[in-house]
């Protein structure tokens, strides 16, 4: 399965390649900016790369204006829970930044208010089982995520690459039937800021309808408090009414909308982002 690559531009972390047609900024460095911004410019004409979409913090947000980037999405007290960071976007061309079905977005935001309003306790049933996820899943939780995404933008259809997040930054949490893997998540922690990225959410198609999501979500929220994250947030499909809903019900907060942003499940997709501060 084709994938995009990370690597190192200076002391910052970059992902990008073919696959999203994009660079995605992971992490920008103390010291790198305003620098980089020449160095992102130039490998996205050299790729014919049609997007950069930057995570910014505040402090660096005038210089990313300056430059030609949009405010797409925001998450406050992001960093250390003081710094907020922006989510900026730069086109290379006309199409992609225009999203075509903008009214659908609002609707299922719209119908996020009222599941924030009638959000219930959810249980998981008796013959269902939930855990952490150890190496020796990494093979039966590839295959799930194969199953469930014709397309992802990071290379979680390969075991290995699951063992090797998980030995660095990244908790896989799982639900079982009978010993088999029934749904999957996972949190990709940034301790030294004390954020997580709630992702990776998975579910066999004979298991959905008993809202497994919300109860991975909830308990991951546990281990990050443990762990002394302050903030988690997600970047959710835009026209997917099951995790929009899932992370409206958990009173996540609305940050913006990230135009056809990433390819997954076969096609280039707007992406919601959805914050929370954990008390």
């Amino acid at each position: 399965m084709q994938s995009d690559k990370i690597e190192s531009i200076g002391s910052s972390i970059v992902q990008h390649g073919k696959y999203n047609s994009r660079i995605y900024l992971m992490k920008l460095a103390s010291g790198d900016s305003p620098q980089i911004i020449d160095k992102l410019d130039g490998l996205a004409k050299e790729n014919d790369y049609t997007k950069i979409f930057a995570k910014v913090p505040a402090s660096e947000r005038d210089n990313f204006n300056q430059r030609g980037y949009v405010e797409e999405a925001v998450i406050p007290l992001f960093s250390h829970g003081s710094e907020d960071v922006y989510f900026m976007a730069k086109y290379f061309s006309k199409n992609r930044a225009i999203d075509t079905n903008h009214e659908e977005i609002n609707t299922i935001l719209e119908a996020c208010k009222e599941r924030q309003k009638s959000a219930k306790e959810v249980e998981l049933p008796d013959d269902l089982t939930f855990g952490i996820c150890t190496e020796s899943d990494a093979p039966e939780m590839a295959l799930v995520y194969q199953e469930v995404f014709e397309s992802y933008p990071f290379p979680i259809f390969d075991p290995q690459y699951l063992i090797k997040t998980m030995q660095s930054h990244v908790i896989y949490f799982g639900i079982w039937h009978k010993g088999q893997l029934a749904a999957l998540s996972s949190s990709e922690m940034d301790i030294e800021s004390q954020n997580a990225e709630m992702t990776d959410f998975a579910t066999l198609p004979q298991y959905r309808g008993k809202s497994l999501a919300s109860y991975l979500l909830k308990h991951m929220e546990v281990e990050m408090k443990n762990r002394k994250i302050i903030t988690a947030y997600t970047i959710a499909r835009a026209y997917s009414w099951g995790m929009n809903f899932t992370f409206a019900g958990l009173n996540y907060k609305y940050g913006g909308t990230l135009l056809n942003n990433t390819n997954i499940c076969g096609r280039l997709e707007s992406m919601n982002v959805w914050y929370k501060t954990l008390p």
